[in-house]
């Protein structure tokens, strides 16, 4: 980065830092070929179109390690090779006055200088409409709610954490047990504890959080809250947009396609499908996207007749759709009218009509998303038929293994977004990310990125496999005995899972530092350290090993955590019985105590509780892993 730095005035590398932070309104410290054309498309140039144009492939051109992102330092690039007055000046002026994007002062990543990050006035509008709908009952969020849309009370009502656990459990229920939220008598420190909770805990839904820490959240930095209730809430949008949640998406098979095809589509792919199945039955034209092809409103009057009860079923109301706002010839009173028939299925939400006509494809996504979900109008495969035989045998549904792997790599922020485990690591790209994770050197320049050709496009994959296999066995070192690039290219589970499994025990072991590498420590070690720890607090609970029984009631967890950080267990919490005997329900209450208390103290686990109960050695050796790591951070200052 140096090299381009220094090429340009230090004026003209602050307006780059100020214009490359507006256009990453994610805070991902990248920018997509998709969010420099949207920019340029959406801003008001006074350039002739064929000059945009170029510029936009100039810019893409300068993808130089074709990731499809742009980093800070190739946008520097790109900006030298078109530096001209008429560009530079235009663009900042433009970037100045986007419209719907509002600025505010803040620190950079890139520099510890000042400058300024942006965010969304739609976003922030819909999230606050949609907490307040989704909370409005929460006796424990009536301080905060309802919030004022029109203000920045969002950014405030955050800063305790309740907000942030409540919508985290309303998008994965059970993720927090919510006996650990502190709700009484609250004062920084017990607000920060939520906050690291919430952050924790999205961790372990699939969020992303690298570079968001408590102190942020706090301060109520606004892209960082929204960006963050973005991942939150569409995860909870997206949850049931899975063929094994819910079989009738089988109705979206394409004539000639194969099912295991179908099982490995994204959530926004099934929705676009689920939306052009119901236009087809209404015989009118399908659309391609979120975004374009829904400013006119048009697609969404025949989804909402076609998806109104009928009142057909026991106890279902009919509901007709008012279909003359098509007539409507100005775009923004026709979305209008068309919200107010979606407010008829109680769906209007996320979108106003200026978000409809301006193609905001974040919030028509989560639009639409919440209309599946409450009226997705596709009947269920008949029980006895062949295609719900071929779901179960061929796709029986997540484990909580896989979803524990997938959302762990998900919280990494790996690219693509890994919404099936195998199909979705067939190319090896995500393996690969992950390899950097754990402080193993990829070699960029070996691996075949999308998009492939036609003809070879496995081959490409297949090569991707085979260098990721052999990173695992001559860099990593890991087991991977009988495991060949074919097997991930496959998408075969055993050998997928057992190369997953080392990857995340790696980077689990990581955060003992001052134990060395990762691959040298073993698991007597850490098992070491547990009962010594034990002892040191005169706690009477020992472990043999990772899968003594005694585990199964949490208590060896319960009684760590209380070692390691004095205060943090409530005795009444925690049911210890007689003798040790306890129930199933005892268990599983201590063990979702047990895991989330975990969270609060600043415990990156990613365990689920049922792994305690059940005693799952590799997923109860990440929580005492990951208390080891609290502990050590703990003595060491």
């Amino acid at each position: 980065m140096e090299n381009h730095v220094t090429q340009i005035s230090r004026d003209d590398l602050d307006d780059l830092r100020e214009a490359f932070n507006k256009i990453d309104i994610d805070n991902s410290g990248y920018v997509s070929d998709f969010e420099l054309q949207e920019l340029f498309r959406e801003a008001s140039f006074s350039l002739p179109g064929y000059r945009v144009r170029e510029i936009v492939e100039t810019f893409i051109a300068g993808d130089t390690n074709k990731d499809e992102k742009i980093s800070f330092e190739e946008f520097v690039s790109i900006y030298q090779e078109l530096k001209s007055k008429e560009f530079s000046e235009t663009f900042r002026r433009t970037i100045a006055r986007k419209d719907g994007i509002r600025s505010f002062g803040g620190m950079s990543g890139i520099s510890s200088e000042g400058t300024q990050h942006s965010y969304s006035d739609e976003e922030k509008v819909a999230f606050v409409n949609w907490l307040n709908k989704a909370l409005i009952k929460d006796p424990d969020c009536q301080h905060l709610l309802p919030m004022n849309p029109d203000n920045d009370s969002l950014f405030t009502s955050v800063r305790d954490g309740i907000l942030l656990c409540k919508m985290i459990n309303l998008s994965q229920p059970d993720t927090i047990d919510e006996r650990v939220i502190n709700t009484k008598k609250l004062t920084t420190f017990t607000m920060t504890e939520n906050l690291v909770l919430a952050l924790n805990s999205a961790s372990a839904i699939g969020c992303t959080v690298v570079n968001i820490d408590a102190h942020d959240l706090m301060a109520g930095k606004p892209h960082l809250v929204l960006g963050l209730l973005w991942q939150i809430i569409k995860i909870g949008l997206f949850a049931d947009i899975e063929i094994s949640r819910n079989e009738a998406l089988i109705n979206l098979l394409a004539e000639g396609e194969e099912l295991d095809h179908l099982l490995s589509v994204s959530p926004e792919e099934l929705l676009l499908r689920w939306v052009n199945n119901h236009l087809h039955n209404a015989g009118t034209q399908p659309i391609r996207n979120f975004s374009e092809d829904i400013k006119d409103s048009r697609a969404y009057f025949y989804l909402l007749d076609q998806i109104a009860p009928k009142g057909e079923g026991d106890n279902e109301m009919r509901v007709d759709i008012d279909m003359s706002g098509l007539n409507e010839c100005d775009l923004e009173r026709r979305a209008e009218l068309m919200l107010c028939q979606a407010a008829k299925l109680d769906c209007r939400q996320f979108v106003s009509p200026h978000d409809v006509t301006s193609g905001n494809s974040k919030l028509n996504l989560a639009f639409v998303a919440n209309m599946f979900n409450m009226h997705p109008a596709l009947q269920k495969p008949q029980s006895n038929g062949r295609d719900t035989e071929l779901i179960e045998a061929v796709f029986p549904g997540e484990s909580r293994e896989e979803k524990t792997f997938r959302n762990w790599m998900n919280s990494l922020g790996v690219s693509p977004y890994v919404n099936h485990l195998y199909s979705d690591l067939c190319d090896a790209l995500v393996i690969l990310q992950l390899y950097e994770k754990v402080n193993v050197p990829v070699n960029w320049k070996k691996v075949n990125k999308p998009p492939h050709p036609v003809l070879g496009a496995n081959m490409k994959k297949l090569e991707n496999c085979n260098y990721a296999v052999e990173l695992g066995r001559t860099e990593a070192r890991f087991s991977l005995v009988g495991i060949g690039g074919e097997n991930l290219n496959e998408g075969s589970a055993m050998h997928t899972l057992a190369l997953v499994w080392q990857l995340m025990r790696r980077y689990t072991v990581l955060v003992l530092s001052d134990l060395g590498d990762g691959e040298k420590v073993g698991d007597q070690i850490i098992l070491s350290w547990v009962n010594s720890t034990l002892s040191h607090g005169r706690k009477a609970t020992q472990i043999s090993s990772f899968k003594d029984k005694t585990i199964s009631t949490s208590l060896p967890v319960i009684d760590l955590i209380e070692t390691i950080a004095p205060g943090a267990i409530k005795s009444e919490m925690v049911k210890r019985g007689e003798k040790g005997m306890l129930s199933d329900a005892d268990k599983l209450n201590n063990a979702k105590y047990a895991i989330s208390v975990a969270r609060k103290i600043g415990a990156r686990v990613y365990a689920l509780p049922d792994d305690l109960v059940e005693v799952k050695p590799k997923m109860v050796l990440t929580v005492f892993a990951c208390l080891m790591g609290r502990g050590l951070k703990k003595a060491d200052r």
